[in-house]
């Protein structure tokens, strides 16, 4: 079995509940949608294909057991249920990023599963898979990148729609890089009295300008 891989790479996690932690990443070739602020567009047609096998070994130099699979978008390619249930069995923590416009109910429910519901500054917000909601566990996360006060709006009619096993403090509220800035997504949340959780990428406030590899 082969998966088409854009690179592998030891960092730190940057966002999700998990935020702050060691983590290797498995980032995959190709992606679906064209979202205004996309960070990994090289993600989008470069890499190259890898066997299983070879993908497992490179994930065990780094002596980490947290594991992302992310793109692009890791979905479309029908290997990577796969290959989150191996790294499952071998032990793994194992975290997907997925973009929200997949089925995600072949993904094993050991795997945290990170949906984004994408906003209308996105570009992309019709394309979203809804009944993803009704597969989600108590695990898991709803991801929203928020560029302005229609996104945010829209976040908030989004979030009313969450499964109730789904904690409030899941629901993860995240302003575009240079284009919101956080202390104004916070007063909305605050005087809105959200239960949802403000988050900031880490990797540009560590590696600033640093595009690939973190």
């Amino acid at each position: 079995m082969t998966l088409v891989v854009n690179e592998i790479f030891h960092s730190i996690q940057g966002e999700s509940l998990h935020a702050g932690r060691p983590c290797v990443f498995i980032r995959l070739t190709g992606c679906n949608l064209r979202c205004a602020y996309c960070d990994t567009r090289y993600a989008f047609d470069e890499g190259r294909a890898l066997e299983l096998d070879l993908v497992l070994a490179k994930v065990a130099q780094f002596s980490c057991r947290l594991v992302e699979i992310t793109g692009g978008e890791p979905l479309l390619q029908p290997q990577t249920p796969t290959l989150i249930q191996v790294l499952l069995e071998r032990g793994y923590e194992v975290l997907l990023e997925t973009n929200g416009s997949q089925p995600i109910d072949t993904v094993p429910t050991g795997c945290v599963r990170i949906v984004d519901i994408k906003c209308p500054g996105s570009g992309e917000s019709e394309r979203m898979h809804w009944d993803n909601l009704t597969w989600l566990t108590p695990h898991d996360q709803l991801k929203f990148v928020i560029g302005d006060r229609t996104d945010y709006d829209y976040a908030v009619a989004s979030a009313a729609r969450k499964p109730a096993q789904l904690p409030w403090d899941h629901l993860l509220f995240s302003p575009v890089v240079a284009q919101l800035a956080p202390r104004e997504l916070a007063r909305w949340m605050l005087a809105d009295g959200l239960a949802v959780r403000l988050q900031l990428q880490l990797h540009p406030i560590i590696w600033p300008g640093v595009e690939r590899g973190v």
